[in-house]
């Protein structure tokens, strides 16, 4: 397993034990970096106007369309490290 990939899972596993909520911006971006890095660019439907949480999160995963799969878990890394 690379040295990313380890960090990048480390840095998942921190993610749950921050010492305190990050804000709705930031967790969107912690989960959009998350999506792009363990799946890549977003090819699901928008969701309807009805899940007003679901197009948060489908936009803020769509805006990193195109970011390489490392890219983004360093990203994740780094966005982690700040917040702990």
């Amino acid at each position: 397993m690379s040295d990313l990939k380890t960090r990048f899972e480390a840095a998942v596993a921190n993610s749950k034990n921050l010492s305190e909520r990050p804000d709705n911006a930031t967790l969107l971006k912690i989960y959009a970096l998350y999506k792009q890095a363990t799946t890549g660019d977003n090819a699901e439907k928008k969701p309807g106007f009805g899940d007003m949480v679901g197009r948060a999160k489908w936009d803020a995963w769509n805006n990193c369309k195109g970011t390489s799969s490392d890219d983004a878990m360093q990203q994740y890394i780094d966005l982690i490290e700040s917040l702990a």
